[in-house]
């Protein structure tokens, strides 16, 4: 998903975008959703197979 997406989807969920990173952004957006902020962090193996930024999570290794 490109960034422009992420922030789109992210003020449709009445998240600021501000100057945050594209994996921070999306980390906000699982958490408005009740989900666990998990993108990047899954290691190639994720359980959660309905989430729309899964794609993107299974090729990145975020670190923080």
């Amino acid at each position: 998903m490109k960034i422009h997406e992420v922030k789109r989807k992210a003020e449709a969920l009445g998240i600021v975008a501000g100057n945050l990173k594209k994996n921070e952004l999306i980390w906000k957006i699982q958490e408005k959703e009740g989900n666990t902020p998990c993108f990047g962090r899954s290691n190639g193996d994720c359980p959660h197979t309905n989430c729309c930024f899964m794609d993107d999570c299974l090729r990145v290794k975020v670190t923080v």
